[in-house]
């Protein structure tokens, strides 16, 4: 049975599956020097100078819908159970009420810390985990979404360059959102 989302984003199941994957340790690497236009006839590309400055680094946490492809994305400093909370609370403003959000994610300590299980426990019947051994996610070759042009060879000047740049890639993955066929993990979505 469908549900109409008040959002007008259409017909919503009444149990969504979404896949959610981290993406952790992205460095934020800038340039100490400016990039070196092409000269023609002796170099055919920009050229760039080997050293860099570390910026930091972020964790992309990710969820993919798996009924529309749509994907709701973080870009945190950190990956623990806090900002793990935080997506599972977007999460459940992006979904009507009614709905229940099934997750199939890894064994990540933040997944079944003492704090998201609290969390989850305040929530009842809104969130169903499931869990499964080693990374269900990229074993059936369908990876969580990541701007994969915005974190080849990109050098930003802050990291809140590189944190709107993965965001700005999310919200471009969301206006033709492509939708992943599992077949391990099929059974998940038909409920």
């Amino acid at each position: 049975m469908d549900l109409q989302n008040g959002n007008g984003r259409g017909l919503i199941p009444k149990i969504v599956t979404l896949a959610v994957d981290e993406k952790p340790g992205v460095q934020a690497i800038a340039n100490p020097a400016p990039d070196l236009p092409p000269v023609p006839g002796k170099y055919a590309t920009v050229a760039r100078d080997h050293e860099y400055k570390r910026l930091g680094t972020c964790s992309i946490l990710a969820a993919l819908d798996l009924h529309t492809g749509h994907v709701i994305g973080h870009v945190e400093r950190r990956h623990r159970s806090p900002e793990f909370i935080a997506l599972l609370k977007d999460l459940g403003r992006y979904y009507p009420a009614e709905c229940t959000i099934r997750l199939v994610l890894d064994h990540h300590s933040a997944h079944i810390s003492k704090e998201t299980r609290a969390f989850l426990a305040s929530k009842p019947n809104r969130f169903l985990l499931a869990q499964h051994r080693g990374d269900p996610v990229r074993q059936d070759g369908a990876y969580v979404p990541v701007p994969r042009p915005v974190l080849c060879h990109v050098r930003v000047q802050s990291w809140e360059e590189l944190r709107d740049g993965i965001l700005k890639g999310i919200e471009e993955i969301n206006t033709d959102p492509v939708v992943h066929r599992w077949k391990k993990f099929e059974a998940l979505t038909e409920a």
